[in-house]
C-alpha cells in the first residue's frame, strides 16, 4: 500500500507563505573557487540567504556529467542521474588536499595561481579549464587519502562503496574508461563513440579494464564519496539554519544516450529513440532534445525497481525536490533515433503506480514534491498530481485570467511554486526589453518571421496587461516603464516587479540572484546548442558582494517580510 500523498512540510499544512531562491550552482562566483561554483560557494551562500529568513535554496540538476569531456555541459542533459557531478567538489577544504605538501606547491605556484585568477575573473565558464586544473587538484589529494586515511574516513568510505553497489561501480568505471580512451582517441564522446568491446559494461574487455584500472576506478569512487559529503554538509548547514525546507534539488526527465546511466542497463532504455516535445503553431518542427526514454514494459516487469532507486538517489540530502516535465509520468513525446520530432508520437507511462511510488518515496524521505508542468499538459493529470499533493509550478508572466488580464496574485493556487523566470527563460530584464527575440532572431532560433513578429507582439500586449494591474495595485514604477520592446527598464522598477509578485498566494514563491543583479544575459537559450554558451554565464557579482549590496539585502527584507506577514487562510 502507498500513501494517497506525497510528504507536506507542517508549514505548507498550516498553509505559511513560504520564500527562497534558486541557483545555477556553477555560476556562482567568489574569490576562492577554482573558477566554478562549488559546494563550499553553496555552503557559504546558504548562510547567508539564512540571514534573510529564506526557506529554500533550489539547485540545478546537480547529475554527474562526463569529466572526460568537459564542454558537454548541459545538467539536463546528464550521464546519470544516480550520481553526482563532481564538478562541485570544494577541493580547498579537503583535508587531503591541505596535508599534501606536493599538492600545496603546485596549487600556491606562481602559474596555477595566476590560471585560477583568471579563471574567477572570467564572465564566462571555461570548462575545457576548468575541468582539468580540478581533476589534477583531487588526484593529489586521493593521493593523500590513499597514503593516511584515518580509520574513520575509511570506514566511511567503505560503507559508502557498499551502499552504492553495482550502480557506483557502473558510474566509476565508466568515468575512469573514458578518460582513458579520450587520453588515446580524439571525439570519444560517450560509449557509443568507443570501440564495440567497451560498448557494454558487462563485456569481458570492460571487466578486464576493471581489473588493470583498480585504482582509477577506486579515485572515481571516491570523488562521487567526497561530493556527497560535501553535498550533505550544505543540506546539514540548511537545517542548522532552521530553513523549512531546504534545499531542494532538481530531476531531469532524461539522459544522454552515451553516458554511464544507459552504458550500465541498456534493456531499460530504447535507445533507438530520443524524447522531445511535439509540433505546435509556435514551433511547426516540434523539439528533439536528445534524451533516451526508459522503456516503460521494462520498468513494470522490474517492479519499478529502476524508478524507485532514481528517486531514492535524488531525495537524498534535500528537503524537496522538482521534477522536471512531471508529465512523463503519464507520457513521453517520443521520436525515432535520427529522425525529426514532427514524426514522433506520445508513448504512455503508468501513471498511477509511478505516482503511488512517488508518494511512498516522498514520504520516506520527508520530501517535498514540486513538479515543472509547464507547456501542453493533458487534462488526465491535472488532477492526479493535485490530489497527490505535488506542487504545481508557475510562472508570473504566463499567468493570464478568463478575461486575459495578467492573473491576479490573490487568484493563483496555493498548492504551487510560482517564480518571474527559470534557466529556459529570460532574465526580468531581457523579457522587458525583448532581449531574448534579439538572441533568438541572431542565433537561428525564429528561422520563420511571422513567428517572431507574433511572439513580440504577445510580448507587448503581456507587459501592458501586468502594467495594468501594477497600476491597479498601486505599485509605483516610472513613466518611461512602457510595454515596448527595447523600452527603458532599471534595477529599481526589477526589484519593485519581484516584491508584487511576492504576495503571491501560492506557498512557494522563488527568485534568482540575477533578477536581483538585473541582469540581461541568460543562462541558456533553448534551440540553440553551440550557437550560444549555455550553461556557461556567470554571475555578474560574487556571493560576498552580493550580500553587501545594500539595494539587494533591502528587497530580501522585503520580500521576507511580505511572506511572512501575508495571509493565506
Amino acid at each position: 500500500m502507498a500513501p494517497t500523498c506525497c510528504y507536506q512540510p507542517q508549514a505548507l499544512q498550516e498553509h505559511k507563505k513560504l520564500w527562497g531562491t534558486f541557483l545555477q550552482l556553477y555560476t556562482l562566483r567568489s574569490e576562492k573557487n577554482w573558477g566554478i561554483g562549488d559546494f563550499g560557494d553553496l555552503k557559504d551562500f546558504i548562510q547567508n540567504i539564512a540571514r534573510h529568513q529564506a526557506d529554500f535554496v533550489g539547485l540545478n540538476p546537480i547529475h554527474s556529467l562526463f569529466p572526460a569531456n568537459p564542454e558537454a555541459a548541459s545538467p539536463y542533459s546528464p550521464s546519470s542521474r544516480q550520481w553526482i557531478n563532481i564538478a562541485y567538489i570544494d577541493i580547498n577544504q579537503l583535508i587531503e588536499f591541505q596535508q599534501n605538501d606536493e599538492a600545496q606547491a603546485w596549487f600556491n605556484s606562481a602559474e596555477i595561481q595566476q590560471q585560477l585568477t583568471q579563471l574567477r575573473q572570467q564572465d564566462w565558464l571555461d570548462y575545457s579549464k576548468i575541468l582539468p586544473l580540478k581533476l589534477k587538484g583531487l588526484r593529489f589529494a586521493f593521493a593523500k587519502f590513499q597514503q593516511n586515511s584515518t580509520a574513520c574516513s575509511d570506514t566511511a568510505f567503505h560503507e559508502f562503496i557498499k551502499k552504492g553497489g553495482e550502480g557506483l561501480q557502473i558510474q566509476a568505471t565508466f568515468d575512469a574508461l573514458h578518460q582513458h580512451l579520450a587520453n588515446q582517441y580524439k571525439e570519444q564522446w560517450g560509449w557509443d563513440f568507443w570501440a564495440r568491446e567497451y560498448q557494454d559494461y558487462h563485456s569481458a574487455a570492460v571487466q578486464q579494464f576493471r581489473v588493470t584500472h583498480k585504482d582509477e576506478i577506486e579515485f572515481y569512487i571516491w570523488l562521487q564519496f567526497i561530493a556527497d559529503q560535501q553535498l550533505a554538509a550544505c543540506d546539514a548547514m540548511c537545517r542548522e539554519k532552521n530553513m523549512r525546507i531546504g534545499m531542494y534539488r532538481d530531476l531531469a526527465v532524461g539522459v544522454s544516450h552515451n553516458g554511464a546511466e544507459t552504458w550500465g542497463d541498456k534493456p531499460l532504455y530504447c535507445l533507438k529513440a530520443s524524447i522531445g516535445a511535439p509540433p505546435d503553431i509556435l514551433g511547426p518542427q516540434g523539439q528533439n532534445w536528445g534524451l533516451t526514454p526508459m522503456n516503460p514494459h521494462v520498468l513494470k516487469q522490474r517492479a519499478y525497481q529502476p524508478f524507485i532507486e532514481l528517486l531514492r538517489a535524488n531525495m537524498q540530502h534535500c528537503g524537496a525536490l522538482r521534477i522536471d516535465h512531471i508529465m512523463s509520468l503519464l507520457r513521453l513525446w517520443w521520436i525515432p533515433k535520427g529522425d525529426s520530432a514532427i514524426n514522433g508520437a506520445y508513448v504512455s507511462y503508468p501513471v498511477d503506480d509511478l505516482i503511488a511510488i512517488l508518494a511512498l518515496e516522498s514520504q520516506r524521505h520527508q520530501c517535498l514534491i514540486i513538479g515543472e508542468d509547464l507547456g501542453t499538459v493533458p487534462k488526465e493529470i491535472v488532477s492526479k498530481l493535485k490530489h497527490a499533493g505535488i506542487l504545481s509550478y508557475k510562472i508570473f508572466y504566463f499567468e493570464f485570467d478568463e478575461q486575459g488580464r495578467s492573473r491576479a496574485l490573490n487568484h493563483y493556487p496555493y498548492q504551487a511554486m510560482t517564480t518571474l523566470s527559470t534557466h529556459d527563460l529570460p532574465t526580468i530584464y531581457g523579457y522587458w526589453q525583448g532581449y531574448d527575440f534579439e538572441l533568438g532572431k541572431k542565433f537561428g532560433v525564429y528561422p520563420d518571421a511571422k513567428i517572431l513578429t507574433i511572439l513580440q507582439s504577445q510580448r507587448v500586449q503581456a507587459k501592458e496587461k501586468i502594467l495594468q494591474r501594477l497600476k491597479q495595485y498601486g505599485v509605483p514604477f516610472e513613466a518611461d516603464i512602457t510595454p515596448q520592446l527595447n523600452s527603458t527598464v532599471n534595477t529599481q522598477f526589477i526589484h519593485q516587479l519581484q516584491r508584487y509578485v511576492a504576495h503571491v498566494n501560492s506557498g512557494l514563491f522563488g527568485f534568482q540572484p540575477e533578477d536581483w543583479l538585473a541582469m540581461s544575459e541568460p543562462v541558456n537559450i533553448p534551440g540553440t546548442s553551440t550557437q550560444y554558451a549555455n550553461w556557461r554565464r556567470r554571475l555578474a557579482k560574487n556571493i560576498t558582494d552580493i550580500f553587501a549590496d545594500n539595494e539587494i539585502n533591502t528587497l530580501l527584507n522585503e520580500v521576507n517580510k511580505i511572506r511572512k506577514t501575508d495571509s493565506c487562510t
